[in-house]
């Protein structure tokens, strides 16, 4: 790897530790150039606009994201999907924790609410991925008889990524504790109303 890549990857590291604390909307070339020992201008070298930052910075916040969340269940590929699915919910909330119960990219969703620049371009492919990862992995389980076939796997996703939502917003109200009896109560009740009855 080149020292100007090796550098690349050093800020968008750190910037990815600056906006889990502060948000994307709050990272700026010189803030995050002082966090990394950086003049403005070298910074600056490496990515030219503020905007071209923040894509690159959501990129690797979906690596990282990837990396923490879905990579570790896909080593459960020989379970049943149930266990597949709490697994990587287990993980999405352990990514909230790592951001005060916040999610990064829901927070720089509202952040850019109303923009359609790359960065939000961006972010909606993101979010629109992770869905998707979801509804495959119900329709795997109806393709493995775990789950009903006339389950509407989209319609599926999208009332668990609801408890999610639920329990982002929980998490600021009661805390974590009391957010996760809440989330994993919804997921028990959702997940039995998905199972094949005989």
């Amino acid at each position: 790897m080149s020292k100007g890549r090796v550098t690349r990857e050093h800020i968008l590291a750190q910037a990815f530790e600056l906006a889990s604390v502060n948000g994307l909307e709050s990272l700026t070339i010189g803030s995050l150039a002082k966090h990394c020992g950086l003049s403005k201008s070298g910074l600056f070298a490496h990515f030219n606009s503020k905007q071209n930052l923040q894509v690159a910075l959501l990129d690797h916040a979906h690596q990282v994201f990837a990396l923490r969340v879905i990579e570790p269940a896909r080593e459960l590929s020989d379970q049943r999907i149930e266990l597949k699915l709490k697994a990587l919910l287990e993980n999405w909330l352990s990514w909230n924790d790592s951001f005060q119960g916040s999610c990064m990219f829901l927070d720089a969703w509202k952040e850019m609410h109303g923009e359609l620049g790359p960065a939000q371009q961006g972010l909606k492919k993101i979010i629109a991925t992770w869905i998707d990862y979801l509804v495959i992995q119900i329709e795997k389980g109806q393709q493995q008889g775990e789950f009903c076939s006339q389950l509407d796997a989209r319609q599926a996703a999208f009332e668990l990524y609801g408890l999610y939502l639920s329990a982002h917003l929980f998490y600021s109200i009661q805390g974590k504790q009391q957010s996760d009896i809440h989330f994993w109560q919804g997921v028990e009740r959702l997940l039995a109303s998905w199972k094949v009855t005989g």
